[in-house]
């Protein structure tokens, strides 16, 4: 995710994960787009259309979509949603023999398994309607104080050390490939056992693949250990850095306050 433009404080990953698990679709607000660019990112290898409410040619991006199983984003929301998309909102689909159909104006559509709705909106804190709420799952990706504090110190140390946040980036990278790779490496091992035939140990190919199977593991779990004590060196570096992430972030809270003092402190 932190390779796809989610921020990589605690409040973001959360929120990647209530997004990525929730079995309705997600609302979010999102006043400092930081949700946006991830779902972009993370969508558009399923041919993410981006649309707006209102916009002329809404619904058609929904037809092409529902039947071809694209993801959507609804960008810019303000407090409503339309009626006619509410079928859609509210995933109330009509059963037509093996496949699911879903009313959109006067047309049925089949739904494709892999479409997905994302809808997000920049307002700080919008109020929704309860069908609206009951039908969805609202994520709140407003940046909070210690949030903002680790995503400037990440700016600050790839600022003023370029080379440690290149290499934690691409540390993230790697360990993220090691773990798939031990998955694979699992999910083979348990496949070949699951189709051996006959006593085990008279099997030489099968034990071979297991011999083999088993050094690459020890090889990568050497490389994770060795990637997460050079992590934890970067980290440390980091820290003398933390000073002006938390000056930063306070100063933004501040000025987003001042308003309480005088609607002139308006940023």
């Amino acid at each position: 995710w932190a390779g796809q433009g989610l921020p990589s404080d605690r409040v973001s990953c959360e929120n990647g994960a209530i997004m990525t698990n929730s079995q309705r679709w997600c609302l979010i607000i999102d006043p400092q787009l930081q949700g946006i660019v991830w779902i972009k990112n993370k969508e558009a290898d399923n041919g993410l259309q981006v649309t707006r409410m209102g916009h002329s040619k809404m619904l058609n991006t929904f037809e092409v979509s529902l039947d071809q199983g694209k993801s959507v984003l609804i960008e810019n929301m303000g407090e409503t949603i339309e009626a006619v998309l509410m079928p859609v909102v509210s995933r109330n689909t009509i059963k037509r023999g093996n496949k699911r159909v879903v009313k959109l104006g006067d047309k049925e559509i089949i739904l494709k398994d892999a479409f997905k709705l994302f809808m997000q909106t920049k307002l700080s804190n919008p109020h929704y309607p309860p069908e609206v709420q009951a039908e969805t799952t609202v994520i709140n990706f407003t940046v909070t104080e210690d949030g903002l504090e680790d995503q400037l110190l990440f700016l600050v140390v790839k600022l003023e050390r370029p080379d440690l946040a290149k290499k934690k980036t691409e540390l993230i990278t790697q360990q993220n490939e090691f773990k798939v790779t031990l998955a694979q490496l699992e999910a083979l091992l348990l496949e070949k056992l699951a189709n051996a035939e006959g006593d085990i140990l008279d099997d030489t190919e099968l034990i071979l693949s297991l011999e083999e199977a088993k050094n690459t593991s020890d090889e990568v779990k050497e490389k994770v250990v060795v990637a997460q004590e050079m992590e934890t060196k970067i980290n440390e570096t980091s820290e003398y850095y933390r000073p002006v992430g938390a000056r930063g972030s306070l100063l933004f809270f501040l000025l987003c306050d001042l308003c309480k003092m005088h609607t002139f402190y308006k940023y």
